[in-house]
């Protein structure tokens, strides 16, 4: 007689702890590896930097070329940058790829030399010198297929240290340390500095308190405004600091010169301007070196924003503050500022408006002398106004008026050679 074999039972095995328990223990483990493979893919990265020297040949060098503010500067750096960052995107190498800057330009020949600075980032185990050679491959291919503009195909790269970026970069002037570090912009929010935003920001201390702004322009020259020195303009009593504290800032400096402009006028406002020598010079930094200034032909568009930087008081009549802050304020034409309403006529050619129509935002005591800046499409920062005067602060229809640097370009030459 046929007896069916009996079927062991599985009830053993399908005990619901332990199901619960391999299930856990799945989840874990596949949580791990996409973890691991996340921080190896994202995390376990570095930033790698390169420099270049690309030789173009079919440009004519010209002195236009050796200013970052003009016209002819920007757009043929910003075709080298635009023609190395498509390159790299479309090549084998686009993800490892994160930007370019040409941060200066120099005479090669009859031709121009751009220097380069590329940013990539591989994981740390790379090996240097395979990564090194991948890219002078993606360049060369470049190279021959670089347009209308005729580069020379020997062009080679070097890689380079965090610290010979920061240098190559404070040569040069108006970036801030995302710029250096070629990271995404940080949008700047708030009222509230932080260390490094506004490299070129200077305190001009008059028997070591806080009585004006100025704006870095070269390693040993700071613009700033002639009313700052009324009531006293003996260098032996002022010194300038750096950093975004006046209560602790990281570097002092001596004055040796200080030289007004010689038409200035109180009662008017008219040419309110000044620079100032220090003594000794600044070693540039990451967190201290030079903003630009504008070429003598910049337009300064109304409606465009601007940034006015300092320790003013938030208020009329108020205190200034220990720590730096910024606003974000419109250009206002002088048509508009020279209202009836506003200013009726007193705003000069030599003048610039900046604020709000509904006031609330504007410079205030203690800013005198600082920097209203803008930055251009390479994100570099010009210096176009020098906070000057206006009707007490923040009122409607009566923006802050600036000296406008554009206007005294020859006269900021011939004092500094800059």
């Amino acid at each position: 007689m046929y007896r069916p074999a009996r079927v062991p039972s599985t009830s053993r095995f399908l005990n619901p702890y332990v199901v619960c328990f391999v299930v856990v223990a799945g989840v874990l483990i596949l949580a791990v590896t996409i973890t691991l493979l996340v921080y190896f893919l994202a995390f376990d990265q570095k930033s790698y930097f390169y420099r270049s020297s690309f030789q173009i040949l079919n440009v004519k060098y010209s002195d236009q070329l050796n200013s970052p503010a003009t016209q002819e500067y920007r757009t043929l750096s910003g075709r080298i940058e635009s023609m190395i960052t498509d390159t790299f995107k479309k090549s084998n190498l686009g993800n490892q790829f994160i930007k370019a800057h040409v941060v200066k330009m120099r005479q090669g020949g009859t031709g121009v030399i751009a220097d380069v600075v590329m940013k990539f980032k591989f994981t740390r185990k790379n090996n240097g010198a395979l990564m090194k050679r991948r890219i002078e491959s993606v360049l060369h291919q470049m190279l021959n297929n670089s347009g209308n503009l005729e580069i020379n195909p020997s062009t080679q790269i070097t890689p380079i240290t965090d610290q010979d970026t920061i240098n190559l970069f404070t040569q040069e002037c108006g970036a801030r340390p995302d710029l250096i570090t070629l990271s995404e912009e940080r949008i700047i929010g708030g009222t509230r500095a932080e260390e490094g935003d506004w490299p070129w920001q200077v305190s001009l201390r008059l028997n070591n308190v806080h009585h004006c702004g100025g704006v870095l322009i070269s390693n040993t020259w700071i613009l700033t405004a002639a009313h700052c020195f009324r009531s006293c303009s003996d260098p032996r009593q002022w010194i300038a600091t750096f950093g975004i504290s006046t209560t602790s800032p990281t570097q002092r400096r001596g004055i040796r010169t200080i030289k007004i402009h010689n038409n200035y006028r109180p009662a008017t406002h008219e040419n309110d301007i000044a620079v100032v020598e220090l003594d000794p010079s600044i070693t540039f930094t990451k967190n201290i070196h030079r903003i630009c200034l504008p070429e003598a032909t910049q337009n300064i568009l109304p409606g465009s924003t601007a940034y006015v930087i300092g320790w003013g008081s938030r208020k009329y009549g108020g205190n200034t503050v220990a720590d730096l802050e910024q606003a974000k304020v419109n250009i206002i034409s002088n048509d508009v500022c020279n209202a009836p309403a506003g200013y009726d006529g007193a705003v000069l050619p030599g003048m610039l408006c900046a604020g709000l129509p509904q006031g609330g935002v504007d410079a205030c005591q203690g800013d005198s002398g600082g920097p209203l800046v803008q930055q251009d499409s390479r994100r570099l920062w010009f210096l176009v106004g020098i906070v000057s005067w206006g009707f007490q602060c923040g009122l409607p229809d009566k923006p802050g008026v600036y000296t406008r640097v554009t206007a005294y370009r020859d006269w900021i030459t011939k004092q500094t050679g800059i």
